[in-house]
């Protein structure tokens, strides 16, 4: 388990660094994208890479790895917006507010890994990178069908554990295209 919580911190690590510059290029100008635009976002980037993955091939020049931080960190955007609620026009959150943030789900999306390791004994590792893509595709299915729900669910977790869920995926993927 050291091993793991040593990669997943270097993961986390580099898609805060890329975030962190992202930040200070562009502000918090995603504080405008609805939940539904940020799972549509998520969902390009899965479907890209599953299309790498069946193609074999690309013709961008950007591999899977950027597309797998951009799930992790949309993912992240994601669950602030459920906490903050979109901005309805350009809000400007100060950086160290949403690097607070950023690290505060990244931590949660830890923990949640953590037991879920406990509990699987870290079955992924087992796993085909495609199955974990599928299973990212997966969760943005089900979060589109609870967005067009007016996110209600009866039995079933919320928005904010799929993000979760996709956001620790990634990770795993990008731990064993290592």
């Amino acid at each position: 388990m050291e091993k793991t919580i040593s990669e997943y911190d270097s993961i986390i690590k580099k898609c805060e660094d890329i975030f962190a510059k992202k930040m200070k290029d562009y502000g918090s100008a995603w504080r405008i994208l609805r939940i539904s635009s940020l799972t549509d976002q998520i969902f390009i980037k899965a479907q890209r890479i599953r299309s790498i993955e069946d193609k074999g091939l690309q013709k961008v020049e950007e591999g899977v790895v950027p597309e797998f931080i951009g799930i992790v960190n949309y993912s992240i955007i994601g669950l602030i917006q459920l906490e903050l609620g979109v901005a309805e026009q350009a809000e400007e959150i100060q950086y160290d507010q949403v690097m607070n943030l950023f690290d505060k789900y990244a931590l949660e999306a830890k923990k949640l890994m953590l037991d879920k390791n406990h509990d699987y004994g870290e079955a992924w590792r087992d796993m085909r990178g495609s199955s974990l893509t599928d299973l990212i595709l997966q969760k943005l299915l089900r979060v589109k069908q609870i967005e067009d729900n007016d996110r209600s669910t009866l039995i079933s977790e919320g928005i904010d554990a799929n993000y979760l869920d996709m956001l620790n995926y990634a990770v795993f993927a990008l731990i064993k295209l290592k």
